[in-house]
């Protein structure tokens, strides 16, 4: 896997086969001037990052992983929300010791055209190659926000599994993301099954968005968000059972997606 030089924020690996797994948010390394001015903590920062994703992305023979934390430049976000400023954009965390200056914010929105140019020219391939194409938009989120040994989120609201399809034409899409979420609820996660739902707490954001607007009816990006039930998400310690296992049932909905794609024509 190449990243094509030390400045690029992201690494890919391009192989056969209309499937596509992404990690945006597996990254936490910051550039220095970033750092020089970030009132974070690197715990902090961990915490609201995807550690371990990056891993999950070998399910499929295409990957892409965010290489640097989305406390950079997240490339989940619209362009214009794509550097968190005020403690509002990122979960209430006060983000910079002093204000970023523009220049700074201009380099890390330099680093996300590069990347959206970047999927664009991958996607164009991809559609000349196959017609259509189904991207696993890999993510988790914190459930223990009131600190490590407080209580949980209410499961109500908050699946083990949350696929996002809210940025896609839903009706269009069904035979994959229905077939996704019947083989992943399907799958035996060590004598249990998962509690795998749509569109609860998360409807997939810019990166999806991206990909349905400027691929509507080739590119299926379906956002899988995993609980973090996996991890302590307060120290980033993964449970390598789960963790793994989690691995083993995206690995399960593939040919069950390929197939479903290949029906659709």
């Amino acid at each position: 896997m190449g990243n094509h030089g030390t400045d690029r924020i992201w690494m890919e690996v391009e192989g056969e086969g209309p499937l596509i797994a992404v990690a945006l948010h597996d990254g936490h390394d910051i550039r220095g001037e970033v750092r020089e001015l970030s009132a974070l903590a690197d715990e902090d920062r961990l915490r609201e990052e995807d550690p371990g994703s990056g891993s999950w992305t070998d399910v499929a023979p295409t990957r892409i992983v965010g290489l640097r934390s989305r406390f950079e430049v997240d490339l989940n976000r619209l362009r214009n929300e794509a550097v968190y400023i005020k403690p509002v954009d990122a979960w209430g965390l006060d983000v910079w010791a002093s204000p970023p200056p523009v220049d700074l914010i201009e380099r890390s929105l330099a680093e996300y055209d590069l990347f959206y140019e970047n999927l664009r020219q991958i996607l164009e391939r991809f559609q000349q190659r196959y017609g259509r194409f189904v991207i696993l938009d890999l993510h988790s989120y914190n459930f223990r926000r009131a600190g490590p040994d407080g209580p949980v989120a209410d499961p109500d609201g908050n699946p083990e599994v949350n696929i996002g399809s809210g940025t896609m034409n839903r009706e269009f899409w069904a035979p994959v993301v229905d077939r996704l979420i019947a083989d992943l609820r399907a799958f035996d996660f060590g004598g249990a099954h998962l509690d795998v739902r749509e569109n609860v707490k998360f409807y997939g954001r810019g990166f999806p968005r991206f990909v349905h607007e400027t691929f509507p009816e080739s590119g299926c990006a379906i956002a899988i968000e995993f609980k973090k039930f996996f991890m302590d998400e307060w120290s980033g310690v993964l449970f390598h059972p789960e963790y793994e296992r989690i691995q083993e049932a995206l690995a399960s909905v593939v040919p069950g997606v390929l197939a479903t794609l290949e029906e659709m024509g």
